[in-house]
């Protein structure tokens, strides 16, 4: 009697995808300046340079980084309090505070070389600075570095800003010496895939946090077709005005939205074409309005909503779904979206995505709103 083969049983594998890079490139410039900033200041240990860099990001716009003793005990300093006196050789005030019992109450450190002028050392705009800020949080809170040593999580931030995603990176000139002893853990914990003399790449694990992240190619519409080669995304963001880059970044690196840059590159760049709509879509149109009547103030209201989250206001596609319109076909949600621009209750920066706000019905509502309180007041 022959016995019959079997396959044996495979679980599969389920698909993981890749964590979006917490920087843009210009960004990840701005993390590079921040630690060759640190690395100059006179400070001796792994300690006060890692307080240092926490301090120095939350004081680059206006010259005062605030924290509290609580901050200062989450970083697990060997001697935080050597790290904190050690200020006193900068010049930099008002962190004697640090040193109390109190772990709740802000301490404005004033570090007079951070003014917030464009020629102090450091000149972030507001995003910039934030978005520098939640990257330094989220790489020395990253799981392969939590339980190293200061001087490995410091080495942590300076492999990250200056390593490539995908590629070899070379250790920076300014890395602290004892950075560079504390290499071996980053190894081993897994932070790092290979560490090769001066030359490492960063684990797949972390990726996302590397402070050059690769470009997307920008391929022709159709082979058939060659057509002149176009700017790649960074070229088009070079090209941009500084409003509006500023607001490409803003959604490039929204870690509510965690679009990837191949989404958002291919949002900005691509042609503009004017929506056509039919009877079909009209027929549509007369379907939802009578299933959703007077939406005007909510999708005002959700649409300020989302861009005070989100730094950035939605796309129509985020805004529908945000009011639980049900499944709506594109057509309809962009003759939706027009119509509320129309009748005022939206407005948008036109063809610029991800620019929806309230528009002047919404305005003109909420300060009729307000002028009897006001009278009352008077």
């Amino acid at each position: 009697m022959s016995s019959s083969l079997r396959t044996p049983f495979t679980p599969a594998v389920p698909v993981v995808a890749p964590k979006p890079f917490l920087l843009t490139p210009h960004q990840g410039e701005a993390a590079r300046a921040l630690l060759a900033h640190v690395s100059a200041l006179p400070l001796t240990t792994a300690d006060a340079q890692l307080l240092a860099t926490v301090v120095t990001i939350r004081a680059a716009r206006a010259g005062v980084g605030n924290l509290t003793g609580q901050d200062v005990r989450s970083l697990r300093l060997a001697d935080p309090e050597g790290a904190v006196t050690a200020f006193a050789a900068l010049g930099w005030q008002g962190y004697e505070a640090l040193l109390g019992g109190d772990l709740v109450t802000p301490v404005g450190v004033i570090v007079p070389d951070l003014s917030g002028r464009p020629e102090s050392a450091l000149h972030f705009g507001k995003l910039m600075r934030s978005r520098v800020s939640g990257w330094t949080v989220r790489t020395l809170s990253a799981k392969p570095v939590k339980k190293t040593s200061t001087a490995a999580r410091l080495a942590a931030l300076f492999l990250a800003a200056h390593g490539p995603a995908d590629e070899h990176g070379t250790l920076p000139a300014h890395l602290p010496d004892h950075c560079r002893a504390a290499l071996p853990e980053l190894l081993d914990k897994g932070f790092l895939r290979e560490l090769d003399g001066d030359r490492y790449l960063l684990a797949e694990a972390v990726r996302h946090l590397s402070g050059m992240r690769p470009l997307p190619d920008v391929q022709p519409a159709t082979r058939d077709e060659p057509e002149a080669e176009g700017p790649s995304w960074q070229e088009w963001k070079d090209r941009a005005s500084v409003a509006l880059r500023r607001h490409v970044e803003a959604v490039e690196s929204c870690p509510e939205c965690a679009l990837s840059t191949a989404r958002v590159s291919e949002a900005f760049m691509r042609k503009a074409l004017p929506a056509q709509f039919g009877e079909k879509a009209r027929t549509a149109y007369g379907v939802w309005a009578a299933k959703y009547p007077d939406q005007g103030p909510a999708a005002a209201e959700s649409a300020a909503a989302f861009r005070a989250l989100h730094g950035h206001g939605p796309s129509v596609k985020q805004l529908c779904k945000a009011l639980g319109w049900g499944k709506m076909s594109r057509q309809l949600r962009i003759h939706v979206i027009r119509r509320l621009i129309v009748e005022g209750w939206l407005t948008n920066t036109d063809p610029v995505p991800w620019t929806l706000r309230p528009g002047k019905a919404a305005q003109a509502g909420t300060a009729a709103a307000a002028a009897p309180v006001a009278a009352r007041r008077g």
